[in-house]
């Protein structure tokens, strides 16, 4: 099991989130990117070719070695600095204060205590600063909602613990971030129980 969720799941996830229809939404999200970002949860690096230019350096959390050789190419080829900085995004190795924004995609799903990761990016966040997301979670509706919770412990299992019924907003709003130009969708193309999406901002007091 180790080695699959080690060495498989990275490949699984770089093909899954590699996927076409997901690049006008990381075009969104990252778009209001400014200054010194942390992304969390870097994956294989799918959001690198959409930094923008004001971006001045991207801080990587990734704690799959596998999806950070996946990356070498996209890091690379960037034109805003890339490292990888840290591997858990529970404890974060960074000073209180280090940065501008925050960045996570399809990233809360799978981090186990989502709520000790969040008080991290508040921590690491400057005043003011702000988290972009887009991320997966619990159906607006309640027959969807049925077939998640059923599906639930097969996703966490092929899908390195990735969690399919987490409730992004309140998730957000109970880590003390107030959130702004929120939109819950299902994503085009994509099974609904997969793809019922979240995308916005949440700003740290």
């Amino acid at each position: 099991m180790t080695f699959y969720r080690e060495q498989v799941v990275p490949r699984l996830i770089n093909v899954v989130c590699g996927a076409g229809r997901n690049d006008e939404l990381r075009r969104r999200v990252c778009e209001p990117l400014r200054g010194v970002v942390m992304e969390l949860g870097f994956g294989s690096g799918h959001n690198v070719a959409f930094y923008p230019a004001e971006v001045t350096r991207v801080d990587a959390v990734e704690p799959a070695d596998v999806g950070w050789r996946l990356a070498a190419r996209r890091v690379a080829a960037s034109a805003v600095p890339v490292r990888r900085a840290g591997l858990d995004g529970q404890t974060l190795p960074f000073d209180d204060d280090s940065y501008d924004q925050v960045l996570s995609t399809w990233s809360l799903c799978t981090i186990p205590d989502v709520a000790a990761a969040l008080r991290e990016v508040r921590r690491v966040l400057r005043p003011g600063g702000t988290l972009r997301f887009v991320e997966h979670g619990l159906a607006p509706d309640p027959a969807v909602r049925r077939w998640q919770h059923r599906l639930e412990p097969v996703q966490q299992r092929v899908a390195g613990g990735c969690h399919l019924t987490r409730r992004i907003v309140p998730t957000l709003t109970d880590a003390g971030f107030s959130l702004a130009d929120v939109d819950v969708f299902y994503e085009p193309g994509a099974p609904k129980v997969l793809g019922a999406l979240t995308l916005g901002t949440a700003t740290s007091p």
